[in-house]
């Protein structure tokens, strides 16, 4: 058995889920999510928790079961809390604004750069406490749309190893070089 997917999924108050045929809806107070499931994987309601199981040890019904049961609990928790990744932007001048519903970076190159968010997701830009490093939350409530999210704006300037300048998410370390070194004589 799967130890992940055997694991039922507890469905808070105020959380209302709709399963129909191979599509499952969850909505809750920050908004609806649905999504559509393999057919082979059974999704059951009992009482508050979500029960996902398998028809047979097939190794491709193994694999799903533990991933139909965790995207499903990513829904709950998405529609409940949400999710927020946070990117720090490193380098003398590097900054980002918001314009509009629009997040605006200044990340050294000739042109600012101009991200649009994607349906459901919400910028908010500002400054860490101790460092005055300009952060930008990414917020919204499908996990796999805030982490794409922040990869296309960490994408704009990755962080370089040399003096780390870039945009970089809150937990990520990089890994310094050293650099060229003279010639012995």
């Amino acid at each position: 058995m799967s130890r992940i997917g055997k694991m039922p999924i507890p469905v808070p108050s105020g959380v209302e889920v709709k399963i129909e045929d191979s599509a499952i809806t969850v909505k809750g107070p920050k908004g609806s999510l649905t999504q559509d499931i393999h057919p082979d994987m059974m999704v059951k309601l009992e009482d508050t928790t979500i029960v996902v199981a398998r028809p047979d040890d097939n190794k491709q019904h193994m694999s799903l079961h533990g991933l139909t049961r965790t995207i499903i609990a990513n829904m709950v928790e998405g529609v409940t809390n949400g999710y927020q990744k946070t990117l720090e932007i490193h380098g003398v001048g590097y900054r980002a604004q918001l314009v509009g519903k629009n997040l605006q970076l200044l990340v050294g190159y000739s042109h600012p750069v101009d991200i649009t968010p994607r349906p459901g997701i919400e910028f908010e830009v500002g400054q860490e406490v101790n460092t005055r490093l300009p952060l930008v939350h990414v917020r919204g409530i499908d996990k796999q749309v805030v982490g794409q999210q922040a990869a296309e704006i960490r994408a704009v300037r990755k962080p370089e190893p040399y003096k780390g300048k870039g945009i970089r998410y809150s937990t990520e370390i990089v890994r310094r070089k050293a650099g060229k070194s003279g010639k012995a004589k």
